[in-house]
């Protein structure tokens, strides 16, 4: 098994902290995006995509998503569990992380490479330009706002963001949460829940493995 990492990147950053958790031993090779790496024919070739994270099974298959990198370790390594052991834990726990990506994790995406000038023309990833859209930035700041108050009330009466241990689940939301730093847009003071469990969870181990 290999992975493929970037220390600046929160979906690779995600997996990270995953394995972290579950207290594993992967072969890691690191790539900077600052410098193009995952632009590089080598890396083409691995992953034509050229996105990280990228994850090399045991059987030679490539796989290219944080979440479902974390379902084949969570199948070969059992131990630690992290994506439920019920069929109702995995339910609610695959439901609010992609929630997470879909709702929180886009809109900071949008806003990031819509806005930032090191993202000009590379408003997506992938091997494939394309141009920048202001309007999709300003939408995207709006909706981490909203998505913010979100979590405020799913979080006000819990500890942790589905049952009552630390999931999958938390990893998305604290590395999204914690990404909202690259369009600089902090958590609301008035957010009282929200800002304690991220607090909490900032403590772990894992985290500290940051951007």
């Amino acid at each position: 098994m290999k992975f493929y990492d970037c220390l600046t990147a929160p979906s690779p950053r995600r997996v990270r902290m995953f394995i972290n958790e579950k207290k594993l031993k992967i072969e890691t090779i690191n790539l900077d995006l600052r410098k193009s790496e995952q632009m590089e024919k080598w890396f083409s070739d691995i992953n034509p995509r050229n996105t990280v994270p990228t994850f090399v099974t045991r059987e030679g298959n490539i796989l290219f998503h944080s979440l479902s990198i974390c379902i084949y370790l969570e199948e070969v390594f059992e131990e630690i569990n992290l994506l439920g052991k019920t069929a109702e834990e995995k339910g609610i726990i695959i439901n609010s992380i992609n929630d997470i990506e879909s709702n929180l994790f886009s809109a900071i995406a949008d806003c990031l490479r819509n806005s930032s000038k090191a993202m000009e023309n590379r408003a997506i990833t992938g091997p494939d330009n394309f141009e920048q859209i202001p309007e999709l930035a300003e939408r995207g700041r709006a909706r981490v706002k909203s998505y913010f108050n979100v979590l405020e009330n799913h979080l006000s009466e819990k500890s942790f963001m589905c049952i009552d241990r630390f999931t999958a689940a938390d990893i998305w939301a604290f590395v999204a949460v914690d990404f909202t730093r690259a369009i600089k847009e902090p958590i609301p003071n008035e957010l009282g829940a929200l800002k304690f469990w991220y607090s909490e969870i900032s403590k772990r181990d894992s985290a500290e493995l940051n951007l």
